[in-house]
């Protein structure tokens, strides 16, 4: 490429627990859960134009039109909302399988949404950058705001909270089932008993309730979760199809992902104190 990028981190996240609490009058759910940033994930190039365009540079998310795009949204939905005459290239190195769950489509947006409020000034803040990013889809505040959180509502309504370092064996069956069609399943418990935050620091609350849904509806991630086993508890994040099992040390996450078979798509990465992105914003990214 040629000169004029620079280059952001976008992380991918967990959801350590996931519950339906009730449905609101607008259809929605109310939700409770628990999100765990990674160090690890996609990254984001931006490349400031003058002309006031938003282009997407190459096809990094193959079957996707660029009107479509998350990164494209972001960029315009913030150029209309702070009056902004300058434009962006975005572009996105992808590391985050689509459709398991781990937040990939999200925090693109979400790191657009910071980046280009940094690069073009508009100093709009991160609760403005959060409530617009609401409007893209519920994750994106998650990682807008970039900490450890607890939420609640349709997952708009976010509370710090500190958690221990931790490693994690992720695994991608490579599946991808539609996220309206879980919420329609007839097996899907929507009326659990709220819990407190302290229910889950003190790890009674460990459970998804997509989790039972998707593994009776598919049986490869029903194997996944047998081979998961042998080397710890296996769970699954958000409605998508990414599993994972925590490990206390990189070391312990490292053995136990050597025991897997070489066939399963599986990573080791590490949770995050606070977003990637935040340190970059408060260094420097790496140009070009």
């Amino acid at each position: 490429m040629s000169g004029g990028w620079s280059w952001w981190p976008a992380p991918a996240k967990l959801n350590l627990c996931l519950r339906i609490t009730g449905r609101r009058p607008d259809g929605y759910h109310e939700l409770q859960s628990a999100f765990r940033l990674l160090d690890w994930g996609d990254t984001v190039g931006i490349r400031l134009r003058q002309d006031g365009v938003i282009a997407r540079v190459g096809d990094s998310v193959p079957g996707v039109a660029e009107a479509d795009d998350l990164l494209v949204r972001a960029a315009k939905l913030l150029q209309k909302h702070a009056n902004v005459a300058l434009g962006a290239d975005i572009r996105v190195e992808k590391r985050i399988p689509a459709g398991g769950g781990f937040g990939g489509g999200s925090s693109d947006a979400a790191t657009v949404l910071r980046v280009l409020d940094h690069l073009w000034g508009t100093a709009m803040g991160e609760d403005a950058l959060a409530t617009l990013g609401l409007t893209l889809g519920a994750d994106v505040p998650i990682f807008v705001r970039g900490r450890n959180a607890w939420a609640e509502g349709v997952g708009e309504r976010l509370t710090p909270i500190a958690l221990p370092p931790a490693w994690y064996v992720l695994v991608d069956p490579g599946l991808h089932v539609a996220t309206p069609v879980l919420f329609a399943s007839p097996d899907l418990t929507r009326n659990a008993t709220p819990v407190k935050i302290a229910d889950f620091l003190s790890g009674s609350v460990p459970d998804n309730v997509f989790e039972p849904v998707l593994r009776r509806r598919e049986p490869a991630i029903e194997a996944v979760f047998a081979t998961l086993s042998r080397i710890g508890t296996p769970r699954l994040t958000g409605t998508g199809s990414g599993c994972f099992v925590e490990f206390a040390s990189l070391q312990a996450a490292q053995a136990g992902l050597a025991l897997l078979p070489s066939e399963l798509r599986g990573w080791v990465v590490a949770g995050a104190a606070r977003s990637p992105l935040l340190d970059a914003l408060d260094g420097s990214a790496r140009k070009d």
